[in-house]
């Protein structure tokens, strides 16, 4: 069901945006989950994925390695992470780019904007826990207030 009537759920249109989307906003798309500890600690799901944090992949044929992002290639969609990389034929070693969807973040590399938006993202994480939420005490309220209301 679309809700919105300005926003587009044609799969080519929303193809064509994702692959042609500016550096500002690739940058929102490759994103990553954060570990267990990390999401208990901090109360957020996942951040944009930066230079200097420590990660660890979960997928494909680098699952289980760990190391720190040498490189986030937004024109790729791909990060590069110490450590792994391959041999070509030639002798020289390249790094192997690994979508940033399959790893995990172990270690953020924080700073003042890093802060404030872990602070506003779990501030928002906060404001929802309640939301349409009725509890026990919601529900036998109602009902007594109903009871009331069909007795006049």
């Amino acid at each position: 069901m679309k809700y919105n009537p300005c926003v587009s759920s044609s799969r080519r249109k929303s193809r064509k945006a994702h692959f042609t989307a500016p550096s500002h906003q690739r940058r929102i798309l490759m994103s990553s989950p954060l570990s267990a500890d990390l999401r208990n600690k901090y109360n957020v799901r996942s951040v944009p994925i930066r230079k200097d944090d420590e990660v660890q992949v979960v997928r494909g044929t680098f699952k289980g390695r760990e190391g720190k992002v040498v490189q986030v290639y937004r024109k790729k969609w791909v990060i590069h992470i110490e450590r792994i990389t391959r041999e070509k034929v030639n002798g020289s070693t390249v790094n192997v780019g690994i979508n940033p969807s399959k790893v995990v973040v172990t270690k953020l590399k924080l700073d003042k904007d890093r802060k404030a938006l872990l602070e506003r993202k779990a501030k928002g994480r906060s404001d929802d826990k309640g939301k349409g939420k009725f509890t026990v005490d919601d529900v036998a309220a109602a009902a007594a207030g109903a009871s009331l209301q069909e007795i006049d």
